[in-house]
């Protein structure tokens, strides 16, 4: 009898391929592994909005998402109590971080999220070219205003790939008591509270579904994935991955074009199962 009793994937780069499109392989595996009661959860950098397309076309509607890099742990079919867990940046460090790269970078797009809601202080070329990808649009508020009332799940900030590393570098040494910066592209710079991660929400999850870490499989292909692939009891990396990923992993499947996660829930998975 397989041991394995949950998995959490990452979505780009990992079960989409390069033109976003979902492995249907994937889509077939995934509903054989519904009669096993083994959930599949999607976890990203995204928002609710931005994965709930996905979780659809998946057929995961009834199962958790994990957004926001794990920021942002809720069950949308869950109606009464949606919300397993949030971790919220506090006012002050954002309002300092807006406040740097503003003054310092104006060409450098900020971009807030909170719960299921995106927020931007303008419209700007890196701001159209997310709407495209995530397939919604934004609110234009005045940022500094909305989050002294507001929860703010994620900062982002995009712009030029060398801009964006000397950001990171500039604004992770300083001390900081609850921000953490990942890169989750080479020029998306993520912010949000240290108390969350992709690992967190791999336990959170664990627990949510009383299940042992061990009995975990984890899926990615980028450095915020790190965390969940050391955590799991199969950490399992992309073919496409940087070759950091690849090493810290316990098995690496193929690439995102070539149905690697499918294959990975297929051998470990559903013929284990099915025997």
């Amino acid at each position: 009898m397989n041991t394995f009793k949950l998995v959490l994937s990452d979505i780009d780069g990992t079960i989409l391929d390069d033109h976003q499109q979902v492995d249907q392989e994937l889509v077939k595996e995934i509903e054989r592994l519904k009669e096993f009661g083994i959930p599949f959860v999607l976890t990203s950098a995204r928002s609710p909005k931005g994965m709930s397309t996905i979780a659809s076309q998946m057929g995961l509607t009834k199962n958790p998402l994990s957004c926001y890099n794990g920021a942002y742990l809720v069950n949308p079919s869950n109606n009464t109590s949606p919300v397993i867990s949030s971790h919220e940046l506090p006012t002050s460090e954002v309002q300092k971080i807006l406040t740097f790269v503003q003054n310092n970078y104006p060409r450098v797009s900020a971009n807030l999220y909170s719960a299921a809601n995106w927020y931007v202080q303008k419209i700007d070329s890196w701001v159209q070219e997310e709407a495209r990808i995530t397939k919604i649009n934004p609110t234009v508020i005045d940022l500094s205003n909305f989050i002294q009332t507001n929860p703010v799940h994620k900062l982002l900030l995009i712009g030029e790939t060398c801009i964006i590393q000397k950001i990171n570098q500039q604004l992770s040494k300083k001390n900081w008591a609850n921000s953490n910066f990942v890169l989750s592209k080479e020029n998306y710079l993520e912010v949000i509270d240290k108390s969350a991660s992709k690992a967190q929400a791999l336990k959170e999850l664990s627990n949510y579904y009383q299940t042992d870490l061990s009995k975990t499989i984890a899926i990615g292909d980028n450095f915020n994935d790190l965390p969940m692939i050391k955590e799991a009891g199969l950490g399992v990396a992309m073919a496409n991955a940087p070759e950091e990923v690849k090493r810290e992993a316990k098995v690496v499947t193929k690439s995102n074009n070539e149905g690697g996660v499918a294959a990975i829930v297929r051998k470990y998975l559903t013929e284990v199962n099915e025997n």
